[in-house]
């Protein structure tokens, strides 16, 4: 039987998010402080064009197109008005969608004409705030990325909802993927569990039998999995950003790899316990490093990335040994130290009363780690049964 036409044009409720009276009045909130900003700077507007900043003044709405980082938006925002800079044919998407029922104005123009010539004509005869450069307009991104680290109470809802949802779904992929697969195979496997829970994949990474060694940015390729291997992924919802890396082995790991899962066990439960708001990522950073050397690994740090403050952005805030940068309460961080083949990944949220582990497994082995006597169980290493053909081999 054909379809009628309510049939091809009605959305599900599950397509959008319904309107929320308390995101809309999170939305107002930050209007006005945005507004209060533009005033201190004395400026008249303010052009938003990240995405991650839209984001975080909508409180997670996301105006990307599906597979790329292109935005389809711009916002001008006023002391008295938010007003949508779209094309025609993105518009009606993103006012039935993400935009729903929170206040913003819209003004379109054909998409075959350039996006530029709609953000110069709003822009003509005021004094603007830029987040991305534009010729005669104040860059402010920098301001802007600290209003981006406030987060509210729906936001650490959404943090810990992704987090057990990111957590499941590479768990998932570790228990079920079958041996001798290609990393292409798994990172396949896992694509499929982050599209079924609209999780937007940032960055992912299968290394199969200690290929992280040489290689700590690798993503992933046609070698087989034959021992063992660490999936580790970034991904979006909501606009927020999370990450967490997992390891399993199919049979009894080889003793290297288990030294190595101590070692970078011992530095995740180091970095997650000094984590703290009020601490500057560099007084982190030197416990971290006291770890490495305590290990006989002094130099490992030099070979790669240990871990960011996220959110919005996927990086919001490198830490490094370097870094003044300033934790505090309410920031999400994704930590990831690596040694020799090992890598090990959590994400955290900086509390009050402590850090709250955002990635938390189900049924997954535990590593218990002690770190000023105080035991933090991590995710440790999933050994899997070897089947008979590859145990033969």
């Amino acid at each position: 039987m054909p379809a009628t036409q309510a049939e091809h044009t009605s959305r599900s409720s599950a397509e959008f998010r319904a309107y929320d009276p308390q995101r809309g009045a999170e939305v107002d909130r930050r209007h006005g402080l945005l507004a209060e900003y533009l005033h201190l700077k004395e400026l008249d507007a303010l052009l938003l064009r990240r995405p991650a900043n839209i984001a975080w003044l909508t409180c997670g709405g996301d105006v990307q197109r599906t597979g790329c980082c292109d935005p389809i938006v711009a916002v001008l925002l006023t002391p008295d008005a938010r007003v949508v800079l779209t094309s025609n044919v993105d518009s009606s998407l993103l006012f039935d969608g993400p935009l729903s029922g929170l206040g913003f104005q819209l003004k379109e123009r054909p998409w075959q004409q350039p996006r530029e010539l709609l953000w110069q004509d709003v822009c003509r005869g005021r004094k603007v705030g830029v987040d991305l450069p534009l010729p005669g307009a104040v860059t402010v991104d920098t301001d802007l990325a600290e209003f981006r680290c406030r987060l509210c109470e729906a936001e650490f809802a959404h943090l810990r909802e992704l987090g057990r949802d990111l957590a499941h779904a590479v768990e998932a992929t570790c228990r079920n993927c079958e041996e001798g697969a290609a990393e292409c195979e798994i990172a396949g496997q896992l694509l499929h569990r982050l599209a079924r829970h609209l999780m937007t994949p940032v960055r992912v990474q299968v290394l199969s039998d200690g290929r992280g060694e040489r290689y700590r940015h690798w993503g992933y390729g046609d070698a087989p999995v034959r021992r063992y291997a660490t999936i580790s992924v970034l991904a979006r919802r909501h606009g927020l950003h999370l990450g967490v890396a997992r390891t399993f082995s199919f049979g009894t790991p080889p003793e290297r790899l288990l030294d190595a899962l101590h070692h970078t066990g011992m530095l995740l439960g180091t970095a997650l316990y000094f984590s703290q708001a009020g601490w500057t990522a560099d007084e982190v950073w030197s416990r971290v490093q006291r770890i490495y050397e305590k290990y006989g690994a002094a130099d490992e740090w030099r070979l790669a990335d240990q871990g960011e403050v996220v959110g919005y952005e996927a990086c919001e805030q490198s830490l490094g040994p370097e870094s003044s940068f300033h934790l505090s309460e309410g920031m999400p961080i994704f930590w990831y130290p690596s040694v020799g083949p090992a890598m090990a990944g959590d994400s955290i949220l900086i509390q009050p009363q402590g850090q709250a582990l955002l990635t938390t497994g189900r049924q997954w082995p535990l590593l218990t780690v002690s770190i000023k006597g105080t035991p933090i169980e991590l995710p440790g290493l999933l050994q899997r049964e070897p089947t008979e053909a590859w145990a033969v081999g």
